[in-house]
């Protein structure tokens, strides 16, 4: 039986960004390369440049400091909290949440409703 593509219930241009600030965001040499092409670098630069080699983890993405969480991915735009990348984001960004639901987004939206502020995004230090 083939699976059904439900809809998701979630909205990322909602959300402050919570994934981006994930500590470790692992990306693979495919994922390298795709950001290398649209930075018209070659392989070794855009490694250098927007990775480095965590022991456990392997390659990660760059983090710079933020406003909302301690740090999120470089490519995290601060203060439009969008991603730069978008159309070559790493696959693992390509797959979250890996399900219909994204739990910071019904947390975030439930804090809204009972703080009556569409706004509202509590700060993570």
């Amino acid at each position: 039986m083939a699976k059904k593509n439900l809809p998701v219930l979630y909205d990322c241009s909602k959300c402050p960004g919570y994934c981006c600030s994930y500590e470790h965001i692992i990306v693979t040499r495919r994922d390298v390369a795709r950001l290398a092409k649209r930075f018209e670098l070659d392989y070794e630069q855009a490694e250098r440049r927007f990775t480095k080699s965590i022991k456990g983890y392997g390659r990660v993405l760059r983090h710079r400091k933020d406003t909302v969480y301690k740090s999120t991915c470089q490519f995290f735009h601060p203060t439009e909290r969008r991603c730069t990348v978008y159309e070559h984001r790493p696959t693992v960004c390509r797959q979250y949440p890996d399900e219909r639901r994204c739990r910071y987004f019904d947390f975030l939206m439930w804090e809204r409703d009972h703080q009556d502020d569409e706004s509202f995004v509590p700060l993570a230090r």
